[in-house]
């Protein structure tokens, strides 16, 4: 196990140039954290727990990538010029059918708590209340009613598998799940490789992704595949993925802003409001 990260100092490129780059990750530690710590020490890749303020100025100028929660990146992706990638809110509603094997909606909540039941719900991208199937739309959390709600037929899924996309190819896949419950096994093992690699492929031919991207897919009951959810890739759980090809898709997702390709600008995280909050004060004299 390698060690927990140090206080931030300003290495320097080998060759003496500009200050090597540095991979962020949040106080809070997963294990997944660790596991794409472990993967950038590796290959010697600075790393650095972001701690407050202090962090912040202290990489001001180096090339950073962001592992970690969207609240807290919304607070320093301005300061540390971050471009971090995610599909749009309605990416799993715009989706061919023949993707999703169901029918999906982006509403917004004064829609979805008048629609009837019973349907599966979710927010598109934050944790504003919990995912699952609602009898109708007055079963809804009412203190969210700022988030937008997707809203899907309800499907069963035998196993899920998150892909990890780099390219326009499956980087590295993990199940994590069976029957709804937490089972991850690395995708080598698992019998129904094939057809995850299959649908992948068909996934990245017909959905509009970002050069980085996770999304999640799943074996229906009648055995059939289809997508389940994209995710932000830098805050993705990596379950049993190999943790290098974990880090090469997180490090493409969450970077410097001006190292975005054009191609890619659109899945740029929109801009949030009170990112001028602790992390971006100055400090005082």
């Amino acid at each position: 196990m390698t060690a927990p990260p140090g206080p931030v100092t300003p290495s320097q490129n080998p060759d003496g140039g500009h200050p090597a780059p540095v991979l962020l990750i949040s106080a809070q530690r997963t294990s997944t954290a660790t596991l794409l710590t472990g993967a950038a020490a590796r290959r010697g890749l600075e790393t650095a727990v972001l701690t407050g303020p202090d962090t912040v100025r202290a990489l001001s100028g180096r090339a950073v990538h962001w592992y970690g929660g969207p609240r807290t990146a919304d607070r320093i992706a301005g300061p540390l010029r971050l471009g971090l990638l995610e599909p749009p809110d309605d990416w799993l509603a715009r989706l061919p059918v023949q993707l999703t094997l169901r029918s999906v909606e982006l509403l917004t909540h004064a829609e979805a708590i008048r629609r009837p039941g019973p349907f599966f719900a979710k927010p598109p991208s934050d944790k504003s209340f919990p995912p699952g199937v609602y009898e109708s739309g007055a079963h809804l959390p009412r203190d969210s009613h700022g988030s937008p709600v997707l809203v899907s037929d309800v499907v069963s899924f035998a196993a899920e598998y998150r892909l990890f996309l780099l390219d326009g190819a499956l980087a590295t896949a993990t199940r994590y799940a069976v029957h709804g419950r937490l089972d991850p096994m690395p995708l080598a093992d698992d019998p129904h490789a094939p057809d995850v690699h299959a649908f992948a492929a068909r996934l990245l031919a017909l959905a509009p992704l970002p050069r980085a991207a996770a999304v999640d897919v799943g074996r229906l009951d009648d055995g059939r595949w289809a997508v389940v959810e994209a995710n932000m890739p830098w805050f993705a759980h990596s379950y049993a993925a190999d943790p290098d090809a974990v880090l090469d898709v997180v490090l493409r997702a969450a970077g410097p802003y001006d190292g975005v390709p054009e191609a890619d600008r659109r899945f740029l995280r929109p801009e949030a409001e009170g990112r001028r909050d602790s992390y971006v004060r100055p400090a005082l004299p």
